[in-house]
């Protein structure tokens, strides 16, 4: 057999005699849609972070939040309310269907069914584009999750008048605290009647204003446990006519002490 003659080369098919370079792919086919990360992209993200935070930070200088006292837990008149984050689950307690009996939707099912629908939204719509009109599901969701936090959140914050709840819940200095015997009959009276509004030192709350720096008489002291004035209601004194009378005598003494 002569050199070269009679021989045959058979390629594995499974290989490809094409050679392709590991080299990304060209995306200028795609133009005004992509740019580099850097320093391009990364710029513009921290331009959009300075200007939120310089609208946050001129925000809270123009109106800052009214802040109240430290916290007291011997202050059973003190109501509390979350931070406001979390205001709108807050007023969804308040509804008939999240609260009561069925306290569990409230707390655990429908939040639970929300932030799990969110999970779920890049799974649930997987189509290929970007755009908002391409995605509806997973826009839907998001658009009805913005909504209900941002209308929640509304309600919640509109019903409180923060600055009055400030106000009342401001620490006081011990010199403009009331002398207070708590021995007395008319302040066993008191904590059976009126400290879960007024607090354990008369000093009032979210719910009632303080009982200490006013100018009222005796009279006016036990008609007002009797009919209620302003946002008290009526009959909110359950005591006999003599325990009344202790009252009223209790209240006035502390104002005659200040």
């Amino acid at each position: 057999m002569h050199k070269g003659k009679g021989m045959k080369f058979v390629g594995d098919s499974r290989i490809s005699a094409e050679q392709k370079p590991n080299i990304p792919k060209d995306y200028s086919e795609y133009p005004g849609r992509t740019e580099a990360f850097w320093p391009n992209f990364l710029l513009k993200e921290w331009l959009a972070g300075s200007v939120f935070l310089v609208g946050f930070l001129t925000l809270t200088l123009a109106h800052p939040a009214p802040l109240e006292g430290m916290a007291d837990p011997t202050n059973s008149g003190y109501i509390p309310l979350p931070d406001w984050y979390f205001l709108f689950l807050y007023e969804l307690l308040k509804y008939n269907f999240a609260s009561g009996p069925y306290i569990l939707f409230g707390i655990i099912i429908i939040p639970g069914l929300a932030f799990g629908g969110l999970l779920l939204a890049p799974f649930l719509d997987k189509g290929p584009g970007r755009r908002p009109h391409q995605r509806p599901v997973s826009v839907g969701m998001m658009l009805l999750a913005l909504t209900s936090v941002i209308w929640l959140t509304y309600q919640s914050a509109s019903g409180v008048n923060w600055e009055q709840r400030a106000e009342a819940n401001k620490p006081v200095p011990p010199s403009e605290q009331a002398d207070i015997d708590k021995d007395s009959e008319g302040y066993k009276v008191f904590e059976n009647n009126c400290m879960s509004c007024h607090g354990e030192d008369l000093q009032g709350g979210a719910a009632a204003p303080p009982l200490t720096g006013i100018d009222r008489s005796k009279k006016e002291i036990k008609d007002i446990a009797k009919n209620g004035i302003g946002s008290m209601p009526p009959d909110q004194f359950s005591g006999s006519d003599k325990e009344l009378d202790k009252l009223a005598e209790f209240i006035v003494s502390v104002n005659e002490d200040q």
